[in-house]
Parts: C-alpha cells; structure tokens; sequence
C-alpha cells in the first residue's frame, strides 16, 4: 500500500475537465474537494469503505457567513464525486452516503439582536441523510418532518433499521 499512495495522490494525469467536476480546491491537499477526488481513486483501485469527512460543518455561530463558506466547500465536490463515479461505471456498485449524527435546529441559536452570533444547535429529532448509487433508487425521498422541519413525523428510520439498509446495499454490490 504505501508504494502506491504516491501513484494514487498524484493528480498530473488528470484532464483539467475531469478536475473541475471537483471545483476550485481540488488540487489543495487539506480540503473536502481533493478528499472527494481520492475516494474516487480509492473506489478505482478496489477500496472498500471511504469516509470523507468536512471538519468545520458545524454552525453554532456564525451562520450566515459560514454556511455559505462550507456549502461552497461541500457541493461541487460532492455532485462531481458522484458524477465522476456515474461516468466511470462505478456508481450502480458503489453507495454515496452523505450525513451526520445528527440534525440542525430548525430555529436560531443566539440572541437575535446579535446577527454574528447566530447558529444552530444540535438536533437529533428530525435530519436528512442523503444516498446515491449502489442501489438506492433515484429521486426517492423517505419521510418526513412536521411543518417547523422540529420532528420526524412520517416514516421514522430508526438508527439499526437505517444500518441494516447500509449493509443490505453493501452486499448486494459487493457480492456479500
């Protein structure tokens, strides 16, 4: 493995449209875009499990700066990571997971007076995984929230029912 990590991080061989896909950071080695292009050569050289992780997603301040700043960060790589899967055959056998713990209050943390302050806190009660490939069926959505986006009011997934779905999804790509 370690004879290979320099093949696998090296970038020059790949055409200028396929790193666009990724978005301007691509080619900067500590952020969410160059992560999402090494799952993919990860996924190409026969990797199993990948996790990607964006560190700063997390707005208990600064809101309305920092949102902007990490969406930015996180939407373009990950569309191009699940489109660059698509275009090379990978995506019918590999699941996209994107998710946390859990979810975002659906109301202000902070005082209201105070617009650099705002954030939001923790929310276990009602949040959106999203899930591409390997399986999961195109434009589904399951579930739902009450009208606030505060609780999970139709079809709840628990935790172990959501896992067992992961694991079915894996073995059925992966020949079990």
């Amino acid at each position: 493995m370690q004879t290979s990590v320099p093949e696998l991080t090296d970038l020059s061989d790949e055409p200028d449209h396929m790193l666009a896909l990724y978005g301007d950071d691509v080619r900067r080695q500590d952020s969410y875009a160059y992560n999402c292009i090494m799952a993919r050569c990860l996924a190409e050289r026969g990797v199993r499990f990948i996790q990607i992780m964006h560190a700063d997603w997390d707005q208990h301040r600064n809101l309305n700066t920092q949102l902007e700043i990490q969406c930015r960060d996180t939407d373009a790589p990950s569309a191009g990571l699940v489109q660059d899967l698509k275009q090379r055959g990978f995506l019918e056998d590999t699941p996209v997971i994107w998710g946390g713990e859990f979810g975002r209050t659906p109301f202000l943390q902070g005082k209201v007076e105070h617009y650099d302050t705002w954030g939001r806190d923790h929310h276990p009660y009602a949040f959106t995984i999203c899930m591409a490939g390997g399986g999961v069926q195109p434009g589904l959505s399951y579930g739902a929230s009450d009208e606030f986006g505060f609780d999970a009011v139709q079809d709840r997934v628990h935790v172990h029912d959501f896992q067992a779905t992961v694991l079915h999804l894996w073995a059925s790509t992966t020949n079990g």
